[in-house]
């Protein structure tokens, strides 16, 4: 009958123990990270100019230890909103492209703009400057925020 000897039943178990022991004390000390903590600012949404869409912008602020994903957003009832960005197509133009999602990352700061990524609403809301929306935004993680975004003539 062979039997394992002492050292090799030590080493494997000794291991274990040093690396369940490390791995304690990371977690223990916070480094493991932490959930995403989302914060939206007011946003802004443009004064309609016409009757296919209108584009909101919000800030978010993720000063949590893990990435959370925006997925999508939910608008007023009886107006579709979508998360768009402006792409290059060439020669001076621009073109919008829906986006599935984007990534509000750990300790960082997604930033949307009417040259980068925005909210886009259609049919617009009829809107005077000043007044008031609300959009509810949908991430991976973390719980659904909803927020409300001031009405703003263009370049406002």
């Amino acid at each position: 009958m062979n039997r394992p000897s002492t050292a090799a039943v030590a080493v494997p178990l000794l291991t274990c123990l040093a690396t369940l022991g490390t791995l304690t004390a990371w977690t223990a000390t916070g480094n493991a990270g932490t959930p995403a903590r989302l914060t939206v600012t007011e946003g802004r949404v443009l004064v309609p100019s016409g009757r296919e869409a209108t584009a909101a912008f919000f800030t978010l602020r993720n000063t949590g230890g893990a990435d959370d994903v925006l997925t999508g957003v939910t608008g007023p009832a009886g107006h579709r909103a979508m998360l768009s960005r402006t792409v290059d197509i060439g020669r001076n133009a621009r073109s919008m492209a829906m986006v599935r999602a984007v990534t509000v990352p750990a300790g960082g700061t997604l930033r949307m703009t009417p040259t980068t990524l925005d909210v886009m609403i259609s049919p617009p809301p009829a809107l005077a400057p000043g007044e008031r929306i609300t959009l509810t935004l949908h991430f991976r993680d973390s719980p659904p925020q909803t927020v409300r975004a001031r009405a703003v003539r263009p370049g406002g």
